[in-house]
């Protein structure tokens, strides 16, 4: 059905396009047509093509490609019935067609029958003339099963048939992956390489592999062999520099990221790298300069502005550090990493009221590690907002329930605002849940665990 658009085709393309404009009635064979509408599916107009199918048909109702493509159509509009029906009819024709088993196939995946989906495409595998394909559909039904076992065995079928299906090849190291299988991936990967010694993407995967595994130098070796069989492999440079960076050869690493600068457009991933090689070997002003570099390649690589960051954040340089914080928050307002560091920086500066918000920022975006309550409780009792953390404590209830640290605040809280009976009832929940968290109450609320009653209820418990 996927034929090939060589000039005759562009012409064909050409001619048609012409006739919609002009409302004309041109004659074409049904290759040409069949060449037009994969070239419409190819680039997504999916209106044309349905255009071209239409006219297609009205001059050659008995094509079976056609009736194919509109098969395809339908099933792309979500309209299965109608495809199925089409399909149906064409069985009774062609009983033999590939194509028919494998839009059955894709109707019934749709409609998550995936086992049945698989039948019908081992039908079509007795019939097809292009195993590689239907292999890699049994293949994609396996994995919507997550039966990656025989997923990885079918895209290895693909890979067998035609060993430059880089895409099964990848497919099938996810497989291994997923299956917790490394050992078995690298050697899978070491026996295609016998077959295929200068298999750039196959290298590239066994250093990856090895990369996980920690083992560095084979890592190396095989990025390695990556590069000779490509010079050209941006991917091989890139993992080559991070496995140097891990290894602490970092003027090495700075080398194969600034190769891919020379092959490629810059990247923000290799600019980053570099200023953090150079801020490992102490050479600073270069490690700012590409920090800056990146942030200015990429605005949205958060890693980029919080290697910044952080690096004026070592240096005790705290105002520096809040300037880039918050142009990284003007750039990506709902980034809970930014606000994080907001928050701390902030509070560095004894900006305690710009801390709080940070943190506030960061509840309203999802994080709600116990830290963060915990910090925002803290900085709210600072400012004498005892209500709000009183407020803001139930909250952290809700997800930490039963936590000592949560319990012995709001006991400090209630005391604080003169509810002495909640404040009591808090505090001995704290006690049946965690003894030793009560010394908290004395860094926090230092007055009131000094009280005698606080400490004659301590020592009833600990008694």
């Amino acid at each position: 059905m996927h034929l090939s658009q060589n000039e005759g085709h562009h012409f064909s393309l050409s001619k048609f396009e012409s006739m919609l404009k002009t409302n004309d009635i041109l004659f074409f064979d049904s290759d040409e047509f069949e060449a037009i509408i994969f070239h419409y599916l190819e680039v997504g107009k999916i209106a044309l093509a349905k255009k071209a199918v239409r006219l297609g048909l009205e001059q050659h109702p008995n094509s079976i490609h056609l009736l194919l493509f509109k098969v395809e159509i339908f099933i792309f509009e979500n309209k299965l019935e109608e495809a199925d029906n089409i399909l149906n009819n064409l069985h009774k024709i062609e009983p033999s067609n590939e194509e028919i088993y494998i839009q059955k196939a894709n109707i019934l995946s749709k409609k998550d029958k995936h086992q049945e989906a698989i039948k019908m495409l081992e039908i079509a595998l007795e019939n097809t003339t292009d195993a590689p394909d239907v292999y890699s559909l049994l293949a994609m039904e396996y994995m919507f099963l997550e039966d990656f076992e025989n997923a990885k065995n079918n895209y290895m079928k693909c890979l067998e048939i035609d060993q430059e299906d880089y895409s099964a090849l990848y497919n099938i190291i996810y497989c291994f992956d997923v299956l917790e299988e490394k050992g078995e991936s690298i050697k899978y990967l070491l026996s295609f390489i016998e077959l295929n010694p200068y298999c750039e993407v196959a290298w590239h995967q066994i250093g990856m592999q090895y990369r996980h595994l920690k083992k560095y130098e084979e890592a190396l070796d095989a990025f390695d062999y990556a590069i000779i069989s490509d010079e050209f492999f941006i991917g091989a440079y890139l993992e080559k520099g991070k496995v140097l960076e891990k290894l602490k050869r970092y003027k090495e690493a700075i080398q194969n990221y600034q190769i891919t600068l020379e092959l490629d457009d810059p990247t923000a991933f290799a600019f980053l790298h570099i200023g953090k090689c150079y801020e490992k070997l102490g050479v600073e002003d270069l490690a700012i300069h590409y920090y800056k570099k990146a942030t200015h390649e990429d605005p949205l690589l958060d890693k980029a502005w919080i290697a910044i960051t952080d690096f004026h954040c070592r240096k005790f340089n705290f105002q520096k550090a809040l300037y880039y914080i918050n142009k990284a928050i003007q750039i990506d307002e709902e980034n809970i990493l930014y606000w994080k560091r907001f928050s701390k920086i902030n509070k560095k500066l004894n900006f305690l009221e710009e801390a709080e918000k940070g943190l506030q920022k960061s509840l309203e975006l999802g994080n709600y590690e116990l830290e963060t309550w915990i910090t925002r409780c803290d900085l709210l009792i600072n400012l004498g907002e005892f209500e709000t953390a009183i407020q803001s404590m139930h909250q952290a209830m809700e997800f930490y329930p039963d936590t000592a640290e949560i319990e012995y605040r709001l006991s400090g809280l209630h005391f604080s605002i003169n509810q002495g009976v909640k404040g009591y009832a808090h505090l001995e929940k704290g006690l049946q849940i965690d003894q030793e968290y009560v010394l908290l109450m004395d860094y926090v609320f230092p007055n009131i665990f000094n009280r005698p009653s606080i400490q004659k209820l301590i020592a009833k418990y600990k008694a």
